[in-house]
């Protein structure tokens, strides 16, 4: 069974940084694509940062692009959101998902079956 599980919230200023990381068990596919959503009180799942695996492009959303990366260490199962130059605006609850294959749209919610519980960042001016 595929488990995703979050960490690395937490509460910064802005100008700050966070590294996201979400542990994969269970999954143990050649092609997939896995990516980091947050979603804000009173607003829908925002798609942040995609990557496709194998070949590692990535995709960003125009709002993070500069100051977010996407990354992810195969050996250890891991995917990870490092946070640069942090705005009061990212303030959200984070999600990591994951997909068993490359999906035409990584940063659409609907794209990813799999989902982890949420870390929370916050972010004060």
């Amino acid at each position: 069974q595929v488990q995703l599980v979050e960490s690395g919230g937490g509460s910064v200023q802005a100008g700050g940084s966070l590294r996201l990381s979400c542990e994969v068990s269970g999954f143990t596919y050649n092609s997939y694509t896995m990516a980091w959503f947050r979603q804000a009180p009173g607003k829908g799942r925002e798609g942040v940062a995609g990557l496709y695996t194998p070949g590692g492009s990535a995709h960003l959303a125009d709002s993070v692009k500069g100051r977010f990366t996407i990354s992810q260490d195969n050996a250890r199962k891991t995917l990870y959101l490092q946070m640069n130059s942090l705005k009061p605006e990212d303030t959200a609850m984070y999600y990591c998902a994951a997909s068993t294959f490359w999906v035409t749209s990584p940063l659409a919610a609907g794209s990813f079956r799999y989902w982890g519980q949420g870390t929370q960042v916050t972010v004060s001016s």
